[in-house]
């Protein structure tokens, strides 16, 4: 069974799933079955991670880039903020995650604005300005900066 794991994954999962149905216990890959259910929270955090980044990048471009504002960047702010949410509704163990990781997206994103928009990285505040509970908020977006 671990040779399939390594040729056709697909095939892997499928064969590994009905040894499951069958409770033929003895003949799944268990060393493979466990790091891929590890991978599987793994997965879970990087999806809050990097739709927090996404989201932390189109704050900074709404309120860096207030003339270019548009519906695309506020359907991204939504939808990101939506998968967030929805990710925390299927793993509710995770509600603390965004809270960790709110500092390392937005030096993520804080990064990826300055090189979308050709601003200064210095421009863009080194600490996150905005809190988390405003940042998931879906009735709020930050306000321009004055040039």
């Amino acid at each position: 069974m671990s040779a399939t794991y390594s040729a056709d994954f697909y095939l892997w999962i499928e064969q590994t799933a009905q040894l499951l149905r069958s409770h033929r216990w003895q003949e799944i890959d268990l060393e493979h079955l466990i790091a891929e259910v590890e991978d599987l929270g793994k997965s879970e955090r990087r999806g809050i991670a990097s739709q927090l980044t996404r989201l932390l990048l189109h704050l900074l471009k709404w309120q860096y880039q207030p003339q270019r504002r548009s519906d695309s960047w506020l359907d991204s702010i939504t939808d990101s903020r939506t998968q967030i949410e929805l990710a925390l509704q299927d793993s509710p163990s995770l509600k603390n995650y965004p809270t960790e990781q709110l500092e390392a997206s937005y030096q993520r994103a804080r990064r990826q604005a300055a090189k979308q928009t050709g601003i200064l990285i210095s421009v863009f505040p080194q600490e996150c300005p905005y809190s988390l509970e405003l940042v998931l908020d879906e009735d709020w977006l930050p306000e321009a900066v004055c040039e």
